[in-house]
């Protein structure tokens, strides 16, 4: 049997797509249009396949074309990159590479970049 775990919730927009980013240094974006909605006593959702390959998901995001994002890893390194270079991909496929990582790192964390409101 399979480990279910919550990452993340988040308020859907229209325009927003699902940023999923796992260990491995894989990611993609979804139109959320393509995620059903769950009631109660439901059995879930495949968002991503996971593989050795591609590791666990560390993070989930509802972003735009315009946000931007950061990545770190265990070993701590940092990179900020624009969420629209990640391409929009199924609900249920594994992404694209997002970054080459180190032998023996992984991703530790994901964070969508929030701009500040010009006044």
């Amino acid at each position: 049997m399979v480990g279910i775990e919550t990452i993340s919730s988040d308020a859907n927009r229209q325009d927003n797509t699902l940023l999923t980013v796992t260990e491995g240094g894989f990611a993609k974006r979804t139109p959320l249009k393509e995620y059903r909605l769950q009631s109660r006593g439901g059995k879930g959702i495949i968002n991503i396949k996971v593989t050795k390959k591609i590791g666990e998901v560390v993070g989930v995001a509802t972003v735009t074309n315009d946000d931007e994002m950061f990545v770190v890893t265990k070993k701590g390194m940092m990179v900020r990159c624009a969420v629209k270079d990640v391409r929009q991909t199924g609900r249920n496929t594994q992404g694209v590479r997002l970054i080459s990582l180190d032998k023996g790192d992984t991703l530790a964390s994901v964070a969508k970049v929030v701009a500040k409101d010009e006044e």
